[in-house]
C-alpha cells in the first residue's frame, strides 16, 4: 500500500493548482495550495498526501492522507488545506459519481438505507484494494489506447470497494432514482441555477413531491443546511469569485449575487469568510486565468 501511495503521488504531482482533468473519464486530480472553498459536485474525493478541514453547513470534516469521502448532492464548502511538510503539497483524486454505474453494481444487493439521514458528511480510510486500483486507473494517464476499454472496468471496482466499506449506504442512496435523496437534487439544482433569485420554500417542497416539514427535514439531513443557508453560501462563494477575478466593487458584486443590502452582504461576508470583502481579497494574489478556473476551490463550478 505504501508503495502504490508513494506512485499515486508521483502521478498527482502532475496537476496544477486546481482540479486537471487527466483524459480518463470523471477523474480528476489536484495539486492545491490555496484554500478548499469550493461547490462540490456528487464525487468520491480522496486524499493522497496533507490534509483538509471542510466546514459543511452544521458539520466539521477532517480528511488525513489514505482518507476519502462521498458528496451526494452539489454542496457549498469552505476550509482548509495542509500540505504534508516542506516541498510536500496538498495532492487529492476524485471521481465524479454517476447513478447509473452505482445502479449497475446494486442490482440483486439487498442492503438498503433505511432513511435518507444516512446521507452525511465523514470520512474513512480507503482499503488497500481501493488504492490499488485508483493507481491502475492513473497509469492509464499515460496509455490512452487503453482507456475506454479499461477506465469502466476500474472505475467499477473504485466504487465497489467503496460499496463493500461504512460509506456504501450513501452510494446506494445515489442509485435510487426514485429515492429521497432524488427528490432533493431536484430541488437543490434549481437553487444552483437560480443562486441569485428569492424562493419561496413551499415551491421548492413542491419540486421535490414533499411536504414542507418533510422537505426541511430531508434537505438538512442530504446537505447539512437549510435552503436558506444553502442559497446564501452559494451566494457567497459567487461573490468570492467575482471580487478575485472580475473588477467590480464590493457593492456592485452584492447586488450581483442577489443581495439587496451591500451592508448586510459585507456582515454575511465577513462571518463566514472572517473578513470583510475587500481585506478578505487583499489576502489574495489573483493571476489572469480564464473564466471558470481559479486556484483549488474558488470557483462555483468544481471536478
Amino acid at each position: 500500500m505504501d508503495n502504490a501511495m508513494v506512485e499515486l503521488r508521483r502521478f498527482v504531482m502532475r496537476a496544477e493548482n486546481k482540479w486537471t482533468d487527466i483524459g480518463v473519464p470523471r477523474v480528476a486530480i489536484v495539486r492545491a495550495e490555496a484554500c478548499a472553498d469550493q461547490v462540490y459536485q456528487p464525487m468520491l474525493h480522496m486524499v493522497l498526501q496533507g490534509s483538509k478541514t471542510l466546514s459543511i453547513g452544521d458539520r466539521m470534516l477532517s480528511l488525513e492522507a489514505g482518507s476519502y469521502f462521498i458528496v451526494p448532492v452539489d454542496v457549498p464548502a469552505t476550509g482548509q488545506i495542509r500540505p504534508g511538510g516542506p516541498g510536500l503539497p496538498y495532492l487529492a483524486i476524485s471521481l465524479t459519481l454517476d447513478p447509473e454505474v452505482i445502479a449497475g453494481l446494486t442490482i440483486g444487493d439487498n442492503a438498503r438505507s433505511e432513511q435518507v439521514n444516512t446521507v452525511c458528511f465523514s470520512a474513512v480510510q480507503a482499503p488497500s484494494e481501493m488504492i490499488d486500483a485508483w493507481l491502475r486507473m492513473l497509469r492509464l494517464s499515460d496509455r490512452a489506447h487503453e482507456i475506454a476499454t479499461l477506465a469502466p472496468m476500474i472505475e467499477r471496482e473504485i466504487l465497489f470497494r467503496a460499496l463493500q466499506g461504512p460509506l456504501g449506504d450513501q452510494l446506494r442512496e445515489i442509485a435510487r432514482p426514485d429515492g429521497r435523496l432524488a427528490q432533493i437534487r431536484r430541488a437543490v439544482q434549481w437553487i444552483r441555477d437560480h443562486y441569485a433569485e428569492p424562493f419561496r420554500v413551499e415551491s421548492l417542497a413542491s419540486m421535490a413531491d414533499m411536504s414542507v416539514p418533510s422537505f426541511y427535514r430531508h434537505f438538512r439531513a442530504v446537505t447539512s443546511m437549510t435552503p436558506i443557508q444553502y442559497q446564501k453560501r452559494l451566494r457567497l462563494l459567487r461573490a468570492r469569485w467575482l471580487l478575485l477575478f472580475e473588477p467590480r466593487d464590493a457593492a456592485s458584486v452584492a447586488f450581483a449575487v442577489g443581495y439587496e443590502s451591500p451592508s448586510q452582504f459585507t456582515r454575511e461576508y465577513a462571518r463566514m469568510f472572517g473578513l470583510p470583502p475587500i481585506r478578505d481579497i487583499a489576502r489574495f494574489k489573483a493571476p489572469a486565468i480564464p473564466d471558470g478556473a481559479g486556484p483549488a476551490g474558488l470557483s462555483l463550478q468544481a471536478a
